[in-house]
This record gives C-alpha cells, structure tokens and sequence, in this order.
C-alpha cells in the first residue's frame, strides 16, 4: 500500500501520552493513528450502509398486512 506523509499538530500533553502508549505497546504512534483511523471509518462507513438500508425499507414502506386500508374506525380507537 503506497504511503503518504502528512503533518498532524497536536498538544504536548498529548502528544507526550501517545508517545507513552506507542512505547508499551511496542508500536508507533504513526501505527496507532493509522489503526484509530481506520476503526473510525469502518464505523462510520457501517453506519451509512445501515441507514441506507433503513431508508431503503422506509421508502419501500412495511406491510403491516392490512392491505393499506385500515380495518377500525376511529371511534373505536378513541372510546370513552
């Protein structure tokens, strides 16, 4: 996979922990920003298809097997 460079500010105080947490876990910090990335995406891309999805029933409707017609009368969802 081709490799790019980019330039990623962030504060000391950060930037000084992930430095801590790239060192136990034996990885990079360039690693660990490239695996949080890609989670993040995974999630939102799945997220998308699923409310594609959802909107796709939505728009198609559900049969709710009355035939679209409903079968009471008003006054017999509203007696008192």
């Amino acid at each position: 996979m081709e490799q790019e460079n980019i330039t990623l500010t962030l504060p000391k105080d950060v930037l000084k922990r992930a430095k801590v947490m790239a060192a136990v876990q034996g990885t990079s910090i360039s690693a660990m920003m490239e695996d949080l990335l890609k989670n993040h995406l995974e999630r939102h891309e799945g997220y998308e298809k699923a409310r594609q999805r959802q909107a796709a029933v939505l728009s198609k409707g559900l049969d709710m097997g009355t035939g679209g017609k409903p079968t009471w009368k008003r006054e017999q969802l509203h007696r008192r």
